[in-house]
């Protein structure tokens, strides 16, 4: 919105002083006769100004002198108004009053001088009004776009989707359009009616619009909200009626089932929802203390079981590096048979405890699989048979690289030592496989 341009101050025009003609120069424009009847004189021609009864022929004179004296004063006055570029509506309907004044003929002056400055005061009057007009065109425009940009952005506020709509601040920026558009009803130019009710119109509509947008958007968060309250009412009744429960594992899966709901549910207003969370998770917190009480009880009494199994894990891992098999098995079950005995540990060390036994466990079971794998007879066998084959392949091949030699076949001689290189390759790992066997 441009700033409304301020409204031209009229400057006072300080009235000049009264026109007065004495009767000498009167008498050069009149004929009075000695009954009072006074003739203007124009160009020539006489036309009755009037009578003025029982009275001297001067006083007759002077009566209708003043009369044009009073026009005189008045068309001074109005030539300083029109110097000093004051508003010309009225003064185009002065001067043409003046002007009819002294086209009647009831004055005693020079009338064609005055009428003169009268057409010329006339004609400035008419300059006057046309830059008056331009400018007040301009301000028209100005101002009619100013309301166009109102009714614009209010029609813009209307359409948005109600449910990306920023309620608060749109709000306030519609109240602040309404009071631009009062502001200008009230100080700005008139635009013509049809304009001004045609730009009512649809500004009176896109505040309609807007309302019924808002008045439903809040309508609907109401009952969103009045849903979400009702949903978290019932999450946390559950969680209420679990907060007492010790069975602990079971209660707390069922309390991360809740927690669940709670994020997939719907949210309430942030006053509610932070009120209906603080209860939901108050029952949590009264289950998960009460558990936590337990278990710092359980750990405490399982505190002496660490201490032998610590000692047992310390005798496990001296069974590594594994140099013979059999007594690091029967090293391990030994282990084993006292760690069951020693019984539970406090939940933090479970899990380290428990790994550090497990790596144990793991290499004698690596080192066991890796000797039932080198001692399995069938997987002997399999070698056994496949070194005697390769073998002989390798005897068949020998005796075709020596054929081909003798029969300088350079083709036949590559393809075989070739074939005979890979072979013996082959025969170097599994003989290695059959020593790990014996």
């Amino acid at each position: 919105m441009t700033p409304r341009p301020l409204k031209k101050t009229a400057q006072p025009v300080v009235a000049p002083p009264a026109h007065s003609t004495s009767l000498e120069e009167a008498a050069k424009f009149a004929r009075v006769e000695e009954d009072g009847h006074v003739f203007l004189l124009v160009d020539g021609e006489e036309h009755a100004v009037g009578q003025y009864p029982d009275a001297t022929r001067d006083e007759a004179l002077g009566y209708f002198v003043r009369k044009y004296d009073d026009v005189v004063s008045q068309v001074a006055l109005l030539e300083q108004r029109v110097q000093a570029k004051a508003p010309s509506s009225d003064m185009t309907k002065t001067a043409k009053h003046l002007r009819a004044q002294v086209g009647e003929r009831k004055m005693v002056g020079d009338v064609l001088a005055l009428e003169a400055r009268i057409d010329a005061l006339l004609a400035e009057i008419g300059g006057l009004e046309k830059a008056e007009r331009a400018v007040q065109d301009e301000l028209k425009a100005k101002e009619l776009a100013a309301r166009e940009a109102i009714v614009a952005e209010a029609e813009e506020l209307s359409g948005r989707d109600p449910s990306t709509v920023q309620w608060k601040a749109s709000s306030t920026r519609m109240n602040e359009l309404f009071e631009l558009w009062k502001a200008a009803q009230k100080n700005g130019p008139r635009l013509g009616r049809g304009t001004e009710d045609a730009l009512w119109k649809r500004f009176r509509s896109a505040r309609t619009v807007f309302d019924r947008h808002r008045r439903a958007y809040f309508s609907q968060l109401d009952n969103d909200n009045a849903e979400a309250k009702q949903a978290k009412e019932a999450l946390i009744k559950r969680a209420e009626q679990l907060s007492t429960s010790t069975d602990w594992g079971q209660t707390a899966a069922e309390y991360r089932r809740l927690m669940d709901e709670w994020k997939a549910s719907k949210r309430a207003s942030r006053k509610d929802d932070d009120a209906l969370w603080a209860r939901f998770r108050a029952a949590q917190d009264r289950f998960f203390e009460a558990r936590k009480a337990v278990n710092e009880a359980v750990d405490e009494e399982y505190a002496g079981n660490l201490v032998a199994k610590e000692a047992l894990l310390k005798e496990a891992q001296q069974i590594l590096p594994i140099r013979d098999l059999a007594a690091a098995k029967k090293a391990l079950q030994s282990i084993r048979d006292r760690w069951d005995e020693a019984g539970k540990v406090p939940r933090a060390d479970m899990g380290r405890i428990d790994a550090g036994l497990r790596q144990v466990e793991d290499a004698v079971k690596s080192a066991d699989d890796e000797h039932w794998t080198k001692t399995n007879p069938e997987t002997k066998a399999r070698t056994n048979s496949a070194l005697s084959q390769l073998e002989g392949t390798i005897a068949q091949l020998r005796e075709d690289l020596a054929s081909a030699e003798r029969a300088g076949n350079a083709k036949k001689i590559a393809g075989a030592r070739e074939a005979l290189a890979a072979r013996e390759q082959w025969l170097e790992m599994l003989q290695k496989s059959a020593q790990d066997f014996s």
